[in-house]
């Protein structure tokens, strides 16, 4: 049974970390608990500084959602399960506020926040066998009815982007697999395990990676070690920037990066992505493809992540280079440059990455 949300509990650890409700006008308002302020942090630097009083959300990018509870909602195949499931209930999924979708999200979400009261449980997880949820998957895709269609919502986790995925544990560790979606050549699995290997070659911080039963992708989680859940927060939602559209600039991102974390060697990590991103055609580059992970009391940018050769939108970029979405060489320097980063730096980077290509 589907129960409608009018207050979120938003937890870390099981400690309160404040509310959220929604106005009238369908804006989320937020308000931090004040156990929080005294021993927590700013879960969103930018929008949500630690501090008491109510934060009103804008009715954009987000629907009247804050960017960093936006990160916790699932995109793309996640909404698919949610809604196919609502639909089964008798709840018509359009009628679900921020809220409601953020309950259905529960403890199952990327990152560590958690949301309270959970709504729409649904019964524990067997065994994963990859081939047979990729079947699954499959009938999905092509509109068949799927028996276990609770098995897979409940291997998704909350997890974003476009293709199906689910989450797993092995030897302790916590990884997430990727399947094919309607779109994608049928050794994509392959490919982006390549890419990942070339990233990595390329100085580029990589979660592990690996290809399960030789075809599916699957990369470690770095929300997760052992039981502890890391804090993370998109540059989407960080700087309110929407990922449905070029609405993001690596200049801005580098310099979001160096306000953030204090670290010449962070904004180091985003440059260095930017030119393998160029250089290995990489041009679904938006805005959520870019995170940050609050740890040990800092900032850092996190790991890189869905690093595919793709098209982009219209051919270009979706997060620009200079402006670009097309960029040449000078272009990738004076993006670096005008972010504060040293040129000659830039340049022997620029290069390094180029003579692997």
């Amino acid at each position: 049974m589907f129960n409608p949300i009018n207050l979120l509990r938003i937890c870390i650890d099981e400690k309160t970390v404040g509310r959220l409700a929604l106005a009238p006008d369908r804006r989320c308002v937020f308000e931090y608990d004040a156990g929080w302020i005294e021993t927590g942090f700013s879960i969103s630097p930018f929008y949500l500084p630690l501090q008491a009083g109510a934060f009103t959300a804008r009715h954009e990018p987000f629907n009247g959602l804050f960017g960093v509870f936006n990160d916790s909602l699932p995109d793309g195949w996640g909404n698919l399960l949610v809604d196919r499931l609502l639909a089964r209930e008798g709840v018509r999924p359009g009628s679900l506020s921020p809220l409601d979708r953020l309950s259905i999200v529960g403890n199952s979400g990327m990152g560590a926040l958690t949301y309270h009261p959970e709504n729409m449980q649904v019964s524990e997880a067997g065994l994963i066998d990859l081939n047979y949820l990729s079947g699954e998957v499959d009938k999905i895709l092509k509109e068949e009815n799927s028996g276990d269609l609770e098995l897979l919502f409940r291997n998704n986790g909350s997890s974003g982007g476009a293709r199906p995925k689910v989450m797993l544990t092995e030897n302790g560790e916590h990884w997430l697999v990727k399947f094919r979606s309607a779109h994608d050549p049928e050794n994509i699995g392959a490919i982006e395990y390549q890419y990942s290997l070339d990233a990595k070659k390329c100085g580029i911080e990589m979660p592990e990676t690996k290809l399960f039963e030789g075809k599916f992708f699957g990369v470690r989680r770095f929300d997760r070690e052992e039981t502890n859940r890391i804090h993370m927060h998109s540059a989407s939602g960080l700087l309110n920037a929407s990922h449905r559209f070029p609405s993001l600039d690596y200049t801005d991102l580098m310099k979001a990066t160096s306000v953030l974390t204090r670290n010449i060697e962070e904004v180091a990590k985003v440059y260095r992505l930017m030119v393998f991103n160029v250089l290995w055609g990489n041009r679904d580059d938006h805005a959520k493809n870019f995170s940050f992970l609050f740890k040990n009391g800092s900032w850092r940018f996190a790991p890189a992540y869905d690093l595919v050769p793709s098209d982009g939108f219209n051919g270009n970029h979706a997060t620009t280079i200079n402006g670009k979405g097309n960029p040449d060489i000078e272009d990738l320097i004076n993006a670096a440059t005008s972010a504060g980063f040293p040129e000659k730096r830039a340049k022997l980077i620029y290069d390094e990455i180029s003579n692997l290509h």
